[in-house]
């Protein structure tokens, strides 16, 4: 089973703050399928990132080459690859991003087979499900959250099918209360979340929970601080995601 994770101390406060926020309660819950420690990764194994805007963080598309900085974006992938690749030199790791802004579940599906399956991951870090609501919050998209469970669920499962020795890692779509995201995102946004959960639990994947690290994070500094216009964190927000990935995922 994984170690459960120590959320306190991935807030870089003093004691007196996290007290006076409430945190003391800021401790993981196990994921749902257990990690395989980096030793297990063979040499040369490709670490794949995939999602929306949350991912993609500037990514200079036209330079697809791994471990290349301008194609890792400025986010959450970016931070993890640098600690990756300094923690683990001898394994000559290959990282990717291939998160594009805009994109929702349907999305990823059309070119999943050019940008995942062809790059034969070890590694498959999914991150979606924020514009399957916004979008159709802003009349641009007729999504349900019926038709974001089963179509998640038939990507992973043609996923599975076709790269069954890739380790596939479902990050929680998430949003802070603040910026663009008020009351209307809400029950929509609370039944995607949960939807997620259930296609990782149903398929038995590992499961990042990043809405629950953020409810946690607003308890030591306000949501702004975190992600300003609500969906997109900030730089301190993606630090946080990163270093919540690195001991879920225990890589």
């Amino acid at each position: 089973m994984p170690h459960p994770i120590d959320r306190r101390n991935l807030f870089r406060t003093s004691a007196a703050a996290i007290a006076a926020a409430g945190a003391s309660g800021l401790l993981s819950r196990p994921a749902t399928a257990a990690p395989a420690p980096a030793t297990d990764l063979p040499a040369g194994a490709t670490i794949l990132f995939q999602g929306d805007s949350i991912t993609d963080v500037g990514r200079d598309r036209n330079r697809g080459q791994a471990n290349d900085p301008r194609s890792l974006g400025n986010g959450y992938p970016m931070l993890i690859a640098s600690g990756l690749l300094r923690d683990h030199a001898e394994k000559k790791l290959n990282v990717l991003n291939r998160g594009i802004s805009g994109n929702k579940v349907p999305d990823l599906a059309a070119r999943w087979q050019a940008e995942c399956i062809d790059l034969k991951p070890n590694v498959l870090s999914i991150l979606i499900g924020v514009n399957d609501i916004w979008h159709m919050l802003n009349g641009r998209y007729e999504g349900t959250v019926k038709t974001y469970a089963s179509g998640y669920q038939a990507l992973l499962e043609d996923t599975m099918a076709k790269l069954p020795d890739t380790r596939i890692v479902i990050c929680e779509p998430f949003v802070l209360r603040c910026g663009a995201v008020g009351d209307k995102w809400f029950p929509e946004f609370t039944n995607r979340l949960e939807a997620a959960r259930r296609v990782a639990a149903d398929l038995s994947l590992q499961r990042v929970a990043f809405q629950e690290m953020f409810d946690e994070a607003i308890q030591v500094a306000p949501p702004e601080y975190w992600a300003g216009d609500g969906v997109h964190p900030t730089l301190a927000g993606h630090a946080l995601m990163a270093e919540t990935w690195r001991k879920t995922v225990d890589l």
